[in-house]
């Protein structure tokens, strides 16, 4: 089937063979670019609630918890955390096995009410544990783009 081609029945639309076009523009949003920005210039940002004292990171624009506006309340976060939780992948996207397992991990960070998942580094799958304290590992300045993979991964403190 074409993709100019009309379906007259929504049972005749079970599947789709071969690709399908698509085309999109991801918006971070005003918090989120911001954020970008920032991590562009090696700063890890939150926005933090005058009124409850939530600090989220990322930054928001409104709080979750009381719904003030928070906008512009930015506030410095440490670029070190700890390990929430985290997984040990043995196979790419496309389901081949890796040479090497990788660690993703979500990370809690210092003085926040946030996280970030992300990759983590320097440490073997069996060292890697709950709680471990992480710093992120940068790219180097000129090669940032403004956006989560200027963060090449987190390493253990």
């Amino acid at each position: 089937m074409a993709l100019i081609e009309r379906l007259q029945n929504t049972t005749d639309a079970t599947h789709w063979r071969g690709k399908i076009p698509m085309n999109y523009v991801y918006t971070a949003g005003r918090a989120g670019e911001e954020f970008f920005k920032n991590l562009k210039r090696g700063r890890f940002i939150g926005a933090r609630c005058r009124d409850c004292e939530t600090v989220y990171f990322p930054p928001r624009i409104f709080c979750e918890q009381c719904f003030e506006r928070i906008e512009g309340n930015w506030i410095k976060v440490p670029n070190r955390g700890v390990v929430h939780t985290f997984t040990v992948c043995h196979e790419t996207y496309d389901e081949q096995p890796k040479d090497k397992p990788s660690i993703v991990a979500f990370i809690l960070f210092e003085g926040t009410d946030g996280g970030l998942m992300h990759w983590i580094g320097d440490v073997d799958p069996e060292e890697c544990y709950i709680g471990m304290p992480v710093t992120a590992v940068l790219k180097p300045a000129k090669q940032r783009k403004g956006g989560i993979l200027d963060i090449k991964y987190f390493k253990p403190v």
